[in-house]
């Protein structure tokens, strides 16, 4: 990232511009929880707790990506961006290679992708590092069973019985969040995209880095792409070789759950592979165990905000979930996080609900747009080469990236130029009693 996008100057929180504050819950202490905590104490808001069901946080998933358009943000809110670009990706530019040989197709920067790319866990640490110095309180083995949707305080049940109010509640807690059923006022299942993704991530043994067929892209960081009809592979190096991820997308229509502990199939990862170029073929088929990951589709919902109180809200993977092609996930999270603070604090405090309502309606075309571009690049990956012979010369602007587009947006500067003209339209929905879907069934 250049140097010009990170504020150097001393970090204010921001004094709150009510009396008293805001208070609120987070459920959820994942990335999208954790940026939720950050913006809203930025801001002058009272985080009263953010809450996790789990007893202790656990290293899960792999890789993972922040754009430029997250890291302002996060610069902003006195977070020191630098610990994250530390742990990430370095190499300066990421190749797009044909599936069976390797041919490189295109090269970019890697910022055009998702910024500095590191494991999930240790973004994940670092963002609950950032909540912690802020003295936000984590309360883990949270199990939030139920909601009361009631106005001015909604509350929430815990499975020990304890009961919590706040002014609101931020339901961060992924795509399975107890809150969507309240907020949609039925029950949500999962679409079968018809992809599932194999996932390894491991650190390399001395003998596959010594072995010549394995150790090609071991050796520095690196980030690479094979496309072929239907599937493609991502291969990430980091720490200078010291750690190593593979991620093979392919079709698949099974019922395998959503869950990152699903083992993974060896044999059938070797089956996909077997014609892939072998400068990471047998990296790939020399990994001892993988997980598989089924890809489900949410589809857009019509509001992300409850119906009585207007003051639960849905925030990250539980209102706008991303293919892995987007590589905008948590960036997206990040940008509704700045959204909710800032409407939180543009109304006055008897018009949470204008908030909310502003909320949603500024952040769902945006979303949209950055989960189409991981549809488009998935698409574009997988059909580009179907029936093209190997001596005919692909356009590199078919296969390349381009999330570049995105990072340029400030999420808080644009609430701030739109917010009179969306409160109005809040405001007469809500007199009217009937609050415009944000989109079509």
């Amino acid at each position: 990232m250049e140097s010009q996008h990170v504020i150097e100057t001393p970090y204010k929180r921001l004094a709150s511009p009510h009396d008293p504050p805001l208070r609120v819950i987070v459920v959820g202490a994942g990335l999208g929880g954790c940026a939720a905590a950050i913006a809203l104490h930025h801001h002058g808001h009272e985080v009263v707790a953010v809450l996790d069901k789990v007893r202790k946080f656990n290293r899960l998933g792999d890789s993972l990506g922040l754009g430029e358009n997250a890291y302002k943000l996060l610069a902003r809110w006195g977070c020191n961006i630098k610990e994250i670009q530390e742990i990430g990706n370095q190499a300066p530019t990421m190749k797009i290679r044909r599936w069976h040989d390797g041919k490189v197709l295109a090269e970019q920067p890697l910022m055009d992708m998702a910024g500095y790319i590191g494991h999930r866990g240790d973004y994940h640490d670092i963002f609950l590092k950032w909540v912690r110095e802020r003295d936000i309180p984590i309360r883990m083995g949270c199990d939030v069973v139920s909601y009361a949707d009631f106005s001015p305080a909604p509350s929430l049940a815990l499975a020990t019985g304890e009961i919590l109010t706040a002014d609101l509640i931020v339901a961060c807690d992924g795509i399975k969040s107890l809150a969507r059923h309240l907020v949609l006022g039925a029950r949500d299942d999962p679409v079968s995209s018809g992809y599932a993704c194999f996932r390894a991530y491991f650190e390399p043994s001395p003998e596959m880095k010594a072995d010549p067929a394995c150790n090609t892209f071991l050796g520095e960081e690196s980030v690479n792409f094979w496309i072929g009809p239907d599937t493609h592979v991502v291969q990430n190096t980091l720490r200078g070789g010291k750690e190593f991820n593979w991620i093979l997308t392919h079709k698949d229509d099974g019922d395998i759950p959503e869950s990152w502990f699903q083992p993974g199939d060896m044999d059938e990862v070797r089956r996909l592979a077997a014609d892939i170029d072998p400068n990471i073929r047998y990296a790939i088929m020399s990994t001892e165990k993988c997980l598989d990951w089924k890809i489900c589709y949410r589809k857009p919902l019509l509001t992300w905000v409850s119906p009585e109180s207007h003051r639960i809200v849905l925030l990250g993977d539980s209102c706008h979930a991303h293919l892995p092609t987007s590589a905008q996930g948590a960036s997206q999270a990040t940008e509704s996080a700045g959204v909710l603070a800032v409407c939180l604090s543009l109304a006055g405090r008897d018009e949470v609900r204008v908030a909310t309502r502003a909320y949603e309606k500024l952040r769902f075309p945006r979303v949209r747009v950055s989960q189409t571009h991981g549809e488009d690049l998935r698409d574009r990956w997988h059909n580009v080469l179907k029936n093209v012979d190997d001596n005919v010369q692909v356009d590199p602007e078919l296969v390349k990236i381009k999330n570049r587009p995105l990072y340029v947006f400030d999420a808080e500067k644009d609430t701030i130029d739109k917010w009179e003209e969306v409160a109005s339209r809040v405001r007469e929905e809500l007199m009217k009693g009937k609050v415009e879907p944000l989109c079509n069934e």
